[in-house]
């Protein structure tokens, strides 16, 4: 990871991250005769259709300030960097994807490298998969540890909802990969009984930054094994974190970062955004 230079003395978690952003637009389909798009696909409304009825009427089409229409591009494909584990390729493609985008590769390689990275691509462009195949790789190289927890990763979401929905759909990628990927939720609904568990235990934690501020980290070290191994922190919807809001989540980060080094650990921060205009620069703030 690599951080702007710093006074000696002064801790590398005071300083902002260097964050390289992978950027992909996804274009609207064009409108086919019959109203759905012009793939041969089952038909259905398409985008141009939706902004049809949007607009229909003065009064609707009067609050409509600008829209623009990208011409179809070829799709990119790439193959994943040769360090992700062959389980984890095998797993993504039992869940139907043979191939990634350009852009799942890139984010996957600036992960493997040790460099934080920040993922701006358009709604259900497959910004999850980006970092989850790095994530995943790593889960099962710590799988082969002594005591089975050689490497961690920690999930942020803004609401517990995301959280959940996430791990569900760990859960069901990871599924060929056996015991060997433990995924929880730690949040205010997690029974008692079940955090310690979680501590313990689980390697891909998800929760949300008030979790993080107000029970992780200050019981840091009931959390030390967890801490000691984090490879990967995935910071998802990004984009909310702004504001005061956002300048409060940036501490607790540091506050993180400041943590993981007194337990000798240094980990890489993966960010994903579909509507951050600046995704380097906002990415880098934390």
């Amino acid at each position: 990871m690599a951080f702007n230079h710093l006074p000696a003395g002064v801790h590398d978690a005071f300083g902002p991250l260097s964050i390289p952003p992978v950027t992909h637009s996804t274009p609207m389909a064009k409108k086919s005769p019959t109203g759905g798009p012009s793939t041969g696909a089952p038909a259905q409304t398409s985008p141009q259709a939706v902004l049809d009825r949007l607009t229909a009427g003065p009064s609707r089409a009067s609050r409509v300030t600008h829209t623009e229409h990208l011409p179809p591009r070829a799709a990119r494909y790439a193959v994943w960097p040769d360090r992700i584990r062959p389980e984890v390729i095998s797993a993504v493609r039992a869940a139907g994807i043979e191939h990634p985008w350009a852009h799942q590769a890139q984010a996957a390689e600036h992960a493997l490298d040790g460099e934080s990275v920040v993922v701006a691509t358009g709604t259900a462009s497959g910004k999850s998969l980006a970092y989850l195949t790095p994530v995943l790789s790593a889960l099962l190289d710590g799988s082969e540890a002594p005591n089975g927890r050689g490497a961690t990763a920690l999930y942020l979401a803004p609401t517990k909802a995301l959280a959940a929905d996430q791990r569900r759909a760990v859960r069901e990628l990871a599924a060929p990969l056996g015991n060997s990927v433990r995924a929880a939720v730690y949040d205010g609904d997690t029974p008692v009984e079940e955090r310690e568990w979680v501590r313990q235990y689980a390697n891909y934690v998800l929760t949300n930054p008030d979790m993080l501020h107000r029970s992780i980290l200050p019981s840091h070290p009931r959390w030390s094994s967890f801490l000691r191994a984090l490879r990967y922190v995935v910071i998802d919807e990004c984009h909310t974190y702004r504001g005061v809001f956002g300048s409060h989540v940036a501490q607790v980060l540091r506050r993180l970062r400041r943590l993981c080094a007194r337990y000798g650990s240094d980990p890489v921060f993966l960010l994903a955004s579909a509507t951050s205009a600046e995704p380097a620069l906002s990415a880098g703030a934390a």
